[in-house]
């Protein structure tokens, strides 16, 4: 069952109590589908499960289910946000570092987006920054082609900079390049609802949509006391 049709299963998983982990991994499938992880989340009586790339929460008994963000008021964190940031699989991207880089930001981009560039131009102002880029081409075959062509480049942060920031084109990938990370790149993009670029993460769980300049992105930095 995908994520948007549950509201009509919400009411449905009341069921008899549960001792463990097992027991309420298989309530959740046989409403739910497939369960991805579960773990005791951060609340107690709750369970934090993922399904269809998605984090919900489920109370002991499986009786209650719960969508949308956890959050700790004591320290204000956005906790659901943070998972969601802290399992993006970063081997997929393009990595930047500028200084020390212990600021961290991922970003997902297509390389024909006017504000992206403008973002990679701000990048450059940032003294201690770790960038993760996905290569998410959506607009059109020419993006497509340009992505293939930094992935498959054998300095991938250099193809990417060069283009976005001097306009120089990279090479044509060759054909026996392996583009299966670019594949799955673009997959979790739509996964994770991406509709337009550039879409920014900070570590701290916070998602911008669209471009912001070098100053926001330091506030934001400076604010997660980093």
């Amino acid at each position: 069952m995908k994520l948007p049709l549950l509201a009509a299963a919400l009411a449905c998983l009341s069921l008899a109590a549960f001792a463990d982990q097992a027991d309420v991994k298989k309530a959740v499938e046989a409403k739910l589908g497939k369960v991805d992880s579960i773990a005791k989340a951060p609340m107690a009586g709750m369970w934090e499960v993922s399904v269809d790339d998605q984090i919900i929460y489920v109370d002991d008994k499986a009786g209650f289910l719960i969508l949308g963000s956890l959050h700790d008021l004591k320290t204000g964190k956005n906790l659901t946000a943070e998972k969601v940031f802290n399992s993006l699989p970063l081997e997929l991207a393009v990595k930047q570092v500028r200084g020390p880089g212990k600021n961290i930001m991922v970003t997902f981009e297509d390389p024909n987006c006017g504000f992206c560039k403008k973002l990679a131009n701000d990048i450059l102002t940032l003294k201690d920054v770790t960038v993760y880029t996905f290569l998410y081409p959506v607009l059109g075959d020419d993006s497509y082609d340009k992505s293939k062509a930094i992935w498959c480049a054998k300095d991938k942060a250099k193809a990417w900079t060069d283009w976005m920031n001097n306009g120089r084109k990279p090479p044509t990938a060759s054909e026996k390049c392996d583009i299966a990370g670019l594949e799955k790149s673009m997959q979790l993009g739509r996964k994770l609802r991406i509709n337009g670029t550039p879409a920014i993460f900070f570590a701290g769980g916070e998602r911008v949509g669209g471009y912001i300049p070098a100053q926001e992105i330091q506030k934001r930095f400076s604010s997660s006391g980093s």
